[in-house]
């Protein structure tokens, strides 16, 4: 199932057009949830590293998160946003920091602990989770997962929505767009 060419590109718009001087759009993708992502990354060769650290055997490495460097114009973007959209494959970030730093970054989330202390993996880069985790957050919390993360996007429950979420003054902010409507609808929901 791909998405419709304009809904392709109103994406691109919000992940690519509005992007500071300095920022990248980065993708931390799932996965468990992406067939064949492994050979993808092979083949499109996009600036990648997993977030996982050390040599992995085969079928840890095929269910890791991985984080991508994404160029507006890429076969692998423009893979990920058309097959991707609505199977909850990943979230997007627009940072201003090298592939190093946002590993880094992105990594500080991999684990969490329980009330128990006990460590469980936190799979924050579902959009399903963050997308409800975020507005839970308090201003220290989202000072940690924003970090030079300027704003996330992923899409909303409704696939037909993009949910964006930024910070300001310490709170978040929250911003719905609504994406063309699918072929064989009258214009866009409002």
């Amino acid at each position: 199932m791909s998405i419709a060419p304009e809904i392709f590109e109103e994406i691109r718009c919000l992940l690519f057009d509005k992007a500071q001087a300095g920022e990248h759009v980065y993708a931390v993708l799932d996965g468990a949830s992406i067939p064949d992502l492994l050979d993808r990354l092979v083949s499109d060769n996009p600036v990648n590293v997993c977030l996982y650290r050390g040599e992995l055997e085969a079928d840890l490495a095929e269910v890791a998160p991985y984080l991508v460097q994404l160029e507006p114009g890429s076969e692998f973007a423009e893979w990920i946003v058309t097959e991707g959209w609505g199977r909850h494959w990943g979230i997007f970030a627009r940072i201003a920091a090298e592939l190093d730093d946002t590993r880094r970054h992105f990594r500080r989330f991999l684990i969490v602990h329980d009330p128990d202390n006990d460590p469980m993996y936190f799979r924050y880069y579902d959009p399903r989770v963050l997308r409800v985790f975020l507005p839970t957050c308090n201003s220290t919390e989202l000072n940690e997962i924003f970090g030079t993360v300027s704003t996330y996007f992923m899409e909303a429950e409704d696939p037909a929505q993009c949910a964006e979420f930024s910070r300001k003054s310490g709170e978040l902010v929250t911003q719905p767009h609504l994406l063309a409507a699918p072929a064989g609808m009258p214009g866009k929901r409002s």
